[in-house]
C-alpha cells in the first residue's frame, strides 16, 4: 500500500473516504483492501500499546447502516485475523456501543472498530478506533496508517468469527441507567404513560426506540425512520440539518408527544424537541444538559466549542452559577480539554459541541447521543410527575436575534494552513488598529467583540482549506452590519474567496 494515499484517508482522529461510486467527481479511495490493511495495522499498533501479544487480543467490530458497510467489515475482519487477533462481529451497532464493548464486563474487548462516516452522504464511509482510554488521537491514526502502508491485504476464513449481540447488551445498560435515575426496580416500567417519539434517520439508532423505550413502557407511536437504510431516503441523519429537525418536530406535534429524540447515523450525536415544538439543539441543548447536571455538580465548568453564543455564557454563569469554558471546535478537542481540567482538579462534568456531540465525565468521557437522551428522558419523566416539561429548565436562556456562518475557501495556495494563519494575524491587527475589541483568551481563531451588539469569529477549518466565519447579533439586521466590518478587514487577501458574502 502507498503511504501517501493511505494518509489522505485521515480525517483528524478518524479514517474517512469515498467507499462507493455514485457522485460525479468523487472517486472511490476507501476500498475493502484499505479497510483490510488498516484493521491489521490497528491490531499491530494496539499490541504494541498494550504490550500484549496479538494472539491474546479480542477486537470487536460493528457498523452503521451504510451500503458499503458489509464489504468493508468483512475485509476488516480478515485484516484483524491476519494480524493474529480474535474478532467479534457486532453487526449493526452505534459508535458509542462499540466503545462500551471494551467497558461492559460481559464483553471486555481489548479494542474496537466502528465502520461509519457519521452524517456524511451515502457514498462515504470510514473507521473509528477505540481503546479503554477512548477514541484514538490524531497522532495515533497517523501511526496506524503508516503501519498499514507496510502491509498487503490478506484473505482469511471468517467462519471462526463469533457474532456478538452487542446492541442488546448496550441497550440493557441504558435501560438500567434510566431505571436507576428514576429509582425504579429491575422489572419496573418507569416510562409508562410517557409518549416519546424517536427519529433514527434510517441510521443505526432505531434500537433506542425498540430496545430502550419500549421495554421501559414508553409509547413510541409516531416514531420515524427506525429501519436501517443506507440510501438515507427520508432526510440526512444529522441533528444539524433543518429538514431532519422539521421531521422530528412534526412527529412530536402530530402525535402530541412528551418528547422527541433525533440521532445522527452512528448515534454519537442527538437533539430533541419539546411538546410545544421547541427545538433543543445547539445552545439550547448545551444549556439543558448543564441545567440537568448542575444539582450534582454545583459551580462546575462546562466545556463547549468556540461558536457558542454570549447568551449561553450568561445563562450558564449568571443563572446556573456554573463556569463556561469556551474552547475550540472538534469533539476530541473539547473532550480532551474536559479530561485535562478534571485531572488538574477543576470539576468539569460536560464537554459538548453545538453539533450535538456531548460527553459526560460520568460516562467515560464518551460522546454518546443515546446517553444524552437517557439524561433528558430521566429529567422529562421527573418533570412530568410535577406537571411540567423540560422547557422550565431553560426558561431563562436567551437567544441571539440573528446568527450566520460563512465559509471562505483558500484557493491557489500550496500551504493553506500558513496562509490562513497569516490571514488571522492580519485580521486581528487591522481590527485592533480600528479600536475593535478582541476576545481573550481565544483558543481558536480571532473573535471580534462588539459590546451590546454581537461578535464575529474567524477561524481555520480543522482539516480543510477554508476559513469559517461565524457572526451573531443581538439585534435584527446586526449580522449584516458586523459582516460588512469583517469583510472590509479581509479585503486585501486575494486567495481568500469571500464571494459568499452578498
Amino acid at each position: 500500500m502507498i503511504e501517501k494515499e493511505l494518509l489522505k484517508l485521515q480525517n483528524g482522529s478518524d479514517v474517512r473516504g469515498i467507499a462507493l461510486e455514485g457522485i460525479a467527481g468523487e472517486n472511490v479511495n476507501l476500498h475493502p483492501d484499505e479497510a483490510n490493511v488498516i484493521a491489521a495495522a490497528y491490531v499491530k499498533w494496539l499490541s504494541q500499546k498494550l504490550d500484549k501479544p496479538a494472539a491474546e487480543l479480542v477486537i470487536t467490530i460493528g457498523h452503521d447502516s451504510r451500503l458499503s458497510a458489509t464489504s468493508l467489515k468483512e475485509a476488516a475482519l480478515q485484516g484483524i485475523l491476519s494480524a493474529g487477533a480474535a474478532a467479534r462481529d457486532c453487526e449493526m451497532a452505534s459508535t458509542p456501543a462499540m466503545f462500551m464493548s471494551i467497558v461492559l464486563p460481559e464483553i471486555k474487548a481489548d479494542g474496537a472498530i466502528m465502520i461509519t462516516a457519521s452524517h456524511l452522504p451515502f457514498n462515504r464511509n470510514g473507521l473509528k478506533f477505540f481503546t479503554a482510554q477512548g477514541g484514538l488521537e490524531k497522532s495515533d491514526i497517523t501511526a496506524v496508517l503508516k503501519i498499514a502502508a507496510t502491509l498487503e491485504p490478506a484473505e482469511k476464513d471468517l467462519a471462526a468469527v463469533k457474532k456478538l449481540a452487542l446492541i442488546d447488551a448496550y441497550a440493557a445498560h441504558l435501560c438500567q441507567k434510566i431505571r436507576t435515575g428514576l429509582n425504579a426496580g429491575d422489572a419496573d416500567k418507569p416510562l409508562q404513560g410517557m409518549h416519546i417519539v424517536a427519529d433514527a434517520g434510517n441510521g443505526a439508532g432505531g434500537f433506542f426506540a425498540n430496545k430502550v423505550l419500549v421495554p421501559l413502557g414508553a409509547d413510541i407511536s409516531g416514531s420515524l425512520y427506525l429501519d436501517p437504510d443506507g440510501h438515507f431516503p427520508n432526510h440526512i441523519p444529522n441533528p444539524e440539518n433543518q429538514q431532519a429537525m422539521d421531521a422530528i418536530r412534526g412527529a412530536v406535534l402530530n402525535n402530541k408527544a412528551d418528547l422527541g429524540i433525533i440521532f445522527d447515523t452512528d448515534v454519537d450525536r442527538m437533539s430533541a424537541v419539546l411538546p410545544d415544538g421547541q427545538q433543543i439543539s445547539r445552545n439550547a441543548l448545551i444549556a439543558m444538559m448543564a441545567a440537568i447536571l448542575e444539582p450534582d455538580y454545583p459551580g462546575s465548568t462546562i466545556i463547549t466549542d468556540s461558536v457558542t453564543s454570549d447568551e449561553l455564557t450568561d445563562f450558564l454563569e449568571n443563572k446556573l452559577h456554573l463556569k463556561h469554558h469556551r474552547f475550540m471546535r472538534g469533539y476530541k478537542n473539547v473532550i480532551n480539554e474536559c479530561i485535562r481540567l478534571n485531572n488538574a482538579g477543576t470539576v468539569s462534568p460536560l464537554a459538548i459541541e453545538t453539533s450535538g456531540h456531548g460527553a459526560l465525565s460520568e460516562n467515560y468521557y464518551l460522546d454518546d447521543g443515546a446517553y444524552l437522551a437517557v439524561k433528558l428522558i430521566i429529567a422529562a419523566a421527573k418533570a412530568k410527575k410535577m406537571n411540567k416539561d423540560l422547557s422550565h429548565l431553560i426558561a431563562d436562556l436567551q437567544q441571539p436575534a440573528e446568527a450566520v456562518e460563512y465559509r471562505f475557501y483558500i484557493r491557489n495556495v500550496e500551504d493553506f494552513k500558513t496562509y490562513g494563519q497569516n490571514v488571522l494575524k492580519a485580521f486581528q491587527e487591522k481590527a485592533e488598529a480600528k479600536g475593535i475589541k478582541i476576545a481573550a483568551p481565544s483558543y481558536e481563531g480571532v473573535r471580534l467583540v462588539f459590546p451590546g451588539e454581537g461578535w464575529v469569529l474567524l477561524r481555520m477549518s480543522l482539516h480543510d482549506p477554508n476559513m469559517p466565519m461565524n457572526v451573531e447579533s443581538r439585534h435584527a439586521g446586526g449580522c449584516q452590519k458586523l459582516t460588512a466590518i469583517a469583510h472590509e478587514l479581509l479585503a486585501e487577501f486575494k486567495h481568500l474567496d469571500t464571494s459568499v458574502i452578498k
